[in-house]
């Protein structure tokens, strides 16, 4: 037996039904689709919800969202820290050596070793960096978040903003 030989056993398969073909048999005149109205004609958009905003239409078109009370922070190394010749460094030392924005939250972050006795004033830290300032014998001081703690008003929320 070859492969072009095989066939499906007899009364397996059946022909496909041939619709609207003349008014005698099963598939005449209307073919099995009613009298008039939307079903009958053959104008409804595949997805058409009956009116209703289509799925298609509803789901967001982006991979992923963005979430409104994701908190920005700006980031700063132990490395960065280092290179300010200050021992106190505070929110407006960020800003004057170029490390932040005025208004923007910094978190401190791990990266680099501290080598003296630093005083860090910071909205954040990382575990590791908290270790690393405080096993170099210095101390970090955490700045209230702007809007208090819990989560930040959602941008873009009409309840906030009014």
């Amino acid at each position: 037996m070859k492969l072009h030989e095989l066939t499906p056993p007899k009364g397996s398969t059946k022909p496909k039904r041939r619709v609207g073909r003349g008014i005698s048999g099963k598939g005449g005149k209307t073919a099995g689709r009613g009298m008039k109205g939307q079903g009958a004609r053959d104008t409804i958009p595949v997805g058409f919800e009956g009116g209703q905003l289509p799925l298609m239409q509803r789901i967001p078109k982006l991979r992923g969202f963005k979430n409104p009370f994701r908190i920005d922070y700006t980031p700063v190394n132990l490395d960065d820290l280092c290179q300010i010749g200050a021992d106190e460094i505070t929110l407006e030392v960020f800003v004057a050596s170029g490390l932040a924005r005025p208004k923007a939250l910094v978190k401190v972050l791990g990266r680099g070793e501290v080598t003296r006795k630093l005083t860090v004033s910071a909205h954040a830290f990382s575990a590791s960096a908290e270790e690393a300032i405080t096993a170099a014998g210095g101390s970090v001081e955490r700045v209230p978040l702007p809007f208090g703690h819990g989560r930040p008003p959602a941008q873009g929320n009409a309840l906030m903003n009014r």
